[in-house]
C-alpha cells in the first residue's frame, strides 16, 4: 500500500533556514552560503521521507519565502516597480516582492486560507506579460533524482493562483481575474513539459480554492484549464490535491470529471463530509489520496480508527487505487518531537510532530497492505487512552464557569459614543491620538537576558533590573517622540501568544516545536490539553512598572482569546468554542486586575480572529458568534473610563466588518497600508463605524521607512471616509522584527505627519 505526504515543514528543525535568510538579508551572507543552507535542508528532508517509508515524496514544497511568490515568479509576474527586465528571477527581485526595500513597498501579504501561514498576494491585470521566469520546480526535482529520490513535483494549480491573486494597483477591483488563464497556462506547459523530460512521472498540483463556495464560472474554469493542459499531461500521472475543509458537492462532481487527472487528494481531518461524496460515488479508475493523518495539529492520530477509515475506503475505490495520505501540508506542524528533551513525558505521549506523522502515514499504510505493526498500534492505543483519563484534562470548577456563560451576550452596559465622550474626559488626547501597538525591537541582546533567565542563569532580581531599564528606554523613546498613548514595548515576551499560555493552566510548551508564519518568522504555538485558568495576574506588575514611568496613559497588552486559541494547537477533544470561552475567562480576570492597577487604556489583541473563519460561507455565521462574543466577555465588567482597543492585522476585514463592529471595543487598530488601503473601502461604501479606528499608516513588515509626506497622504485619504474625532494614527502591527534604526525614523514621521494634520484642521476651522 502506497504513502503519500502533501508538503513538509521547510525551516529546518532547529531553524536554519530561517537564521540563513537573517543573515542574507542583513549582508552578513552571500546567496551561495543561503542557497547551501537550502540544499542542505532539502536533501535531509527528502532523505527523511524516503527513509520513513513514503513513496510519493514531494519536492517543490521548500520555498524561500512562499510557495504563491514562488508561482508568481514562476509565471514571470513581477509588478513593474521592481524593475526586472526578464531572465530567470533571483534574489535580487524576489525578495524585494516580498520585503520591499528602500524605495518600493512590498506586495500584500495575507494569510493562506484559514491557518496562520501567510503569502504574498499575486498582482495581476490586462497588462501583465507572463513567461517562464523561474525554473525552480524542475531544477528541485532534478536536485532530488541526483540524490537517487523520485519526487512528485508541486504547484500551485492554476486556477488557484488566479482566484488567489488581486487586481493590480490602477487595475479595476471588478478586472475578472480568471480572464488570465489563456495567458497563464502556456507557461504551465512549458514547466510540464521540462519535468517530463526531466524523467518526473507524477505531477501534483495544488489546488485548495476548491474547498471554497465557486461559481458556475469558476468551477467551469477548472474544467477548462485541465482540458487545455491534457495534451501536454499525457503520459504523467496527475494528481489534484485539496484540503483544509470539504470539497462542495458541484466542485467535487467536477473535479472527479477532469479526464487528465489520475489521483484525486482529500482533507479527511477537516473536511468531514468528503468521505460521504467519495462513498456516493467515486471514479473506478482513479487513485484516491486519503488524507486521514492531521497536517493542522499536533495530536496522535487515533491510528485504529484511520485504519477503519481507510479499510472502508479500499472496499470503495479498491485496493490498488488508494495512497494514505497527510490532510495538508505538513508546514503547519512542528518539525520532530525528538527536539523535545524537556516536555512532560505524559503529554509528549500525546503528541505526534511532522516527523513523527511521516511514520503514522507508513504504519498505516503497511497495515492496510497486512503487515500491521501490533507494537505501534497498542502503543498509540495507550498513549490516546491516557489522554482521555488523565486527571490533568479536566477542571470542575472551570467547566462550570464556562457553562455559565449561557444566556447572556455580555456587553458593556452603556453605548460607546457614551464611554468615549467619558475617557476623553479622562484621557485628554488630542485630535488624531497616535500610539503603536506593542511590541518594540527585539534586540539579540534582550533575546539572550531571557533565554538566560529561563535557563536560571541570571537571578530574577537581575532579570527585573534589566526589563524595568528596557521598558524605561522604551518609554523614553516614545515621550521624546512625543506619542500620546504608550506602550511598555513588551521586553518580557517573546512571542505575544506563548508568553500568556506560560502562565495559563492547561498549556504546554515546547522547547523546538517552532513552525513558519511568513518569510523568515517563525512561531511556537503552545499546545492546549487541558481546561483553561489563570492561576495569578501575569501582566499586572509590568504595566504597573511601565505606568509609574509616565504621565501619559500606559496601554496594559493583552492577546485576546480567540487569537489565543487560533495560534495554538488546540485541544482535539471537545469543541472549539468551548475552550474559548475558557480562555475568555482567563483574560476578563487578567483585564479587571489591570484596571485596579490604575491601567485605564488596555489593549486586548485579537489579530487572528478573521483567520479563523471557516472557509465555508454556511459555517461562518456560528463561528463569528461565538468569536466575538469571546472577546465580548474578556472586557464586559470594566468601567466606562476604562479604554478597551483591540487590533487585527493581514487578513481581508471588509467582509466581516459588521462583526468587527459587534466585538464593542471602544478603539480598533487595523492593518491597512500593505493591502492598498483596501480596508478603506468598506468606508467608502457606507458602512457607518462610531468607536475609535486606526487604520495602519505604514506597513512594519517592511525594512522601507515611510516620508512623512507619504504618511500624511494615508491619514488624509482616511479623513475623507472616517470622522476626525474617531481616528487615530498608528503603524500596522507590532515592531518586534524591526530594528530601532528603521523605528525611530519610521515612528517620528508619523507623529509629524499627525501633527501637520491636526494644524491644516485647526486651520480650517
Amino acid at each position: 500500500m502506497a504513502s503519500h505526504v502533501v508538503g513538509y515543514p521547510r525551516m529546518g528543525p532547529k531553524r536554519e533556514l530561517k537564521f540563513a535568510l537573517e543573515s542574507f538579508w542583513d549582508g552578513k551572507s552571500n546567496s551561495e552560503d543561503l542557497e547551501k543552507v537550502a540544499a542542505d535542508l532539502r536533501s535531509s528532508i527528502w532523505k527523511q521521507m524516503a527513509d520513513a517509508g513514503i513513496k510519493y515524496i514531494p519536492s517543490n514544497t521548500f520555498s524561500y519565502y512562499d510557495q504563491l511568490l514562488d508561482t508568481t515568479a514562476m509565471l514571470g509576474a513581477v509588478p513593474p516597480r521592481y524593475g526586472w527586465n526578464g531572465g530567470e528571477i533571483g534574489f535580487d527581485v524576489y525578495f524585494p516582492m516580498a520585503r520591499g526595500n528602500a524605495s518600493v513597498p512590498a506586495m500584500e501579504m495575507t494569510k493562506w486560507f484559514d491557518t496562520n501561514y501567510h503569502y504574498i498576494v499575486p498582482e495581476l491585470g490586462p497588462d501583465v506579460k507572463f513567461s517562464y521566469a523561474s525554473h525552480k520546480a524542475v531544477s528541485e526535482y532534478k536536485e532530488a533524482k541526483s540524490l537517487g529520490i523520485d519526487t512528485v513535483p508541486v504547484l500551485v494549480g492554476p486556477v488557484s493562483f488566479l482566484l488567489l491573486s488581486k487586481a493590480a494597483k490602477g487595475v479595476e477591483k471588478s478586472f475578472p481575474l480568471l480572464s488570465l488563464i489563456e495567458k497563464i497556462l502556456p507557461v504551465y506547459k512549458e514547466v510540464i513539459a521540462e519535468l517530463k523530460a526531466a524523467g518526473a512521472n507524477w505531477i501534483q498540483f495544488d489546488e485548495p480554492t476548491l474547498v471554497k463556495d465557486l461559481d458556475s464560472h469558476q468551477l467551469q474554469a477548472f474544467s477548462h484549464a485541465y482540458s487545455e493542459l491534457e495534451s501536454s499531461l499525457s503520459g504523467l500521472n496527475v494528481l489534484i490535491e485539496t484540503y483544509f475543509a470539504d470539497v462542495p458537492a458541484e466542485a467535487f462532481k467536477t473535479v472527479t470529471s477532469l479526464k487528465c487527472v489520475t489521483a484525486l487528494g482529500f482533507d479527511l481531518v477537516r473536511g468531514s463530509k468528503n468521505l460521504d461524496l467519495i462513498k456516493s460515488g467515486f471514479p473506478s479508475e482513479k487513485y484516491l489520496f486519503a488524507g486521514v493523518v492531521d497536517g493542522r495539529n499536533i495530536w496522535a492520530n487515533d491510528l485504529a480508527s484511520s485504519l477503519s477509515t481507510l479499510q472502508a475506503l479500499e472496499n470503495l475505490v479498491g485496493k490498488d487505487k488508494l495512497v494514505v495520505s497527510t490532510s495538508c501540508s505538513l508546514l503547519h506542524t512542528a518539525v520532530d518531537l525528538v527536539n523535545e528533551t524537556k516536555l512532560d513525558e505524559e503529554i509528549k505521549s500525546w503528541l505526534a510532530f511532522a516527523a513523527q506523522k511521516l511514520v503514522e502515514v507508513n504504519a498505516l499504510a503497511k497495515a492496510l497492505a497486512g503487515q500491521k505493526d501490533e507494537a505501534v498500534f497498542s502503543a498509540n492505543a495507550a498513549a490516546r487512552t491516557s489522554r482521555k483519563s488523565s486527571p490533568r484534562v479536566t477542571n470542575g470548577a472551570v467547566q462550570k464557569a464556562a457553562a455559565a456563560l449561557k444566556g447572556s451576550d455580555h456587553r458593556r452596559a452603556t453605548t460607546v459614543s457614551a464611554r468615549l465622550e467619558a475617557q476623553q474626559k479622562k484621557l485628554s488626547l488630542p485630535v488624531l491620538p497616535t500610539t503603536t501597538i506593542g511590541s518594540f525591537p527585539q534586540t539579540l541582546e534582550l533575546r539572550k537576558v531571557r533565554r538566560e533567565y529561563k535557563a536560571n542563569k541570571i537571578s530574577e532580581e537581575d532579570y527585573v533590573k534589566y526589563i524595568t531599564e528596557e521598558i524605561s528606554k522604551v518609554v523614553k523613546l516614545q515621550e521624546d517622540l512625543d506619542i500620546d498613548v504608550l506602550v511598555h514595548g513588551e521586553p518580557e515576551r517573546n512571542d505575544m501568544v506563548e508568553y500568556f499560555g506560560e502562565q495559563l493552566s492547561g498549556f504546554a510548551f515546547t522547547a523546538n516545536g517552532w513552525v513558519q508564519s511568513y518569510g523568515s518568522r517563525c512561531v511556537k504555538p503552545p499546545i492546549i490539553y487541558g481546561d483553561v485558568s489563570r492561576p495569578k495576574p501575569m501582566t499586572v506588575f509590568w504595566s504597573s512598572r511601565a505606568q509609574s514611568m509616565s504621565k501619559r496613559p500606559m496601554k496594559g497588552m493583552l492577546t485576546g482569546p480567540v487569537t489565543i486559541l487560533n495560534w495554538s494547537f488546540v485541544r482535539d477533544d471537545q469543541p472549539r468554542f468551548e475552550t474559548c470561552y475558557q480562555i475568555a475567562l482567563a483574560i476578563k480576570d487578567e483585564v479587571e486586575d489591570l484596571e485596579k492597577a490604575g491601567i485605564n487604556v488596555i489593549q486586548i489583541d485579537e489579530a487572528a480572529l478573521r483567520e479563523g473563519l471557516p472557509l465555508r460561507k454556511s459555517e461562518e455565521a456560528f463561528y463569528l458568534n461565538w468569536a466575538v462574543h469571546s472577546f465580548r466577555i474578556t472586557n464586559c465588567g470594566v468601567q466606562d473610563t476604562t479604554q478597551i482597543h483591540t487590533h487585527m492585522c493581514y487578513s481581508n476585514f471588509n467582509d466581516i466588518i459588521h462583526s468587527i463592529i459587534d466585538m464593542d471595543a471602544d478603539v480598533i487598530t487595523i492593518e491597512n497600508s500593505r493591502s492598498d488601503e483596501k480596508l478603506l473601502s468598506v468606508f467608502r461604501e457606507g458602512v457607518k463605524y462610531g468607536a475609535g479606528i486606526g487604520p495602519g499608516v505604514y506597513d512594519i513588515h517592511s525594512p522601507r521607512i515611510p516620508s512623512t509626506e507619504e504618511i500624511a497622504d494615508r491619514i488624509s485619504k482616511m479623513l475623507a471616509v472616517l470622522d476626525t474625532n474617531i481616528l487615530w494614527v498608528n503603524p500596522d502591527c507590532g515592531l518586534k522584527t524591526r530594528k530601532y534604526t528603521e523605528v525611530k525614523p519610521a515612528l517620528s514621521n508619523m507623529v509629524a505627519a499627525a501633527k501637520l494634520l491636526r494644524d491644516q484642521l485647526a486651520s480650517t476651522k
